[in-house]
């Protein structure tokens, strides 16, 4: 299956590290230069709104999609290609992962573990088989590939499960991994 469009979860925050605003820069513009077409959480704020503000800039397609409660809370970004409000929060991530072809994860907070997780599940349950790609900037990431090794290593999930992430150091190898 050709990846068209890519489902991105990220943080409505900017984190400490400098390097997470910088790669979500990159990614946004690399998404557009690729062709590809954003799919996020339509929120104009933190990591949220630096991919979509350089994937715009770079010329490229976006599709947000916010519930309606986070409208205001988020600032929600209008000015995007298409601009989708959901009643839950459930409902936004369906239609995220739906409208995608593929998921990637930058660093981020709780809601991002929610969303990536859920997508993960997903997979598992035979839901999609898109491929999910996890952006390990300077290493961000690290503490979550060591629980989700610990997991297999218990037995509580099968290493095929594992496997389906894919896990790139810089957003040109994220995209490489999907094009």
């Amino acid at each position: 299956m050709a990846v068209t469009s890519v489902c991105v979860y990220c943080g409505s925050r900017m984190g400490k590290n400098p390097s997470y605003e910088a790669a979500a820069q990159t990614l946004g513009m690399g998404l557009a230069n690729a062709g590809l077409r954003l799919v996020y959480g339509a929120g104009d704020v933190g990591l949220m709104g630096t991919v979509a503000r350089a994937a715009q800039a770079a010329g490229g397609e976006t599709f947000g999609v916010i519930p309606e409660h986070l409208v205001k809370r988020e600032v929600g970004k209008r000015d995007l290609t298409t601009y989708v409000v959901t009643e839950t929060m459930h409902e936004r991530k369906k239609v995220m992962l739906y409208n995608a072809d593929a998921v990637l994860l930058l660093p981020g907070g709780m809601g991002s573990l929610d969303e990536l997780f859920e997508a993960i599940t997903w997979r598992q349950l035979g839901l999609h088989n898109k491929p999910i790609v996890i952006l390990n900037t300077d290493g961000y990431w690290d503490p979550l590939r060591a629980l989700m090794d610990h997991v297999v290593q218990q037995d509580f999930a099968g290493a095929d499960h594992a496997s389906c992430i894919l896990w790139a150091q810089t957003p040109e190898e994220a995209i490489a991994a999907l094009t």
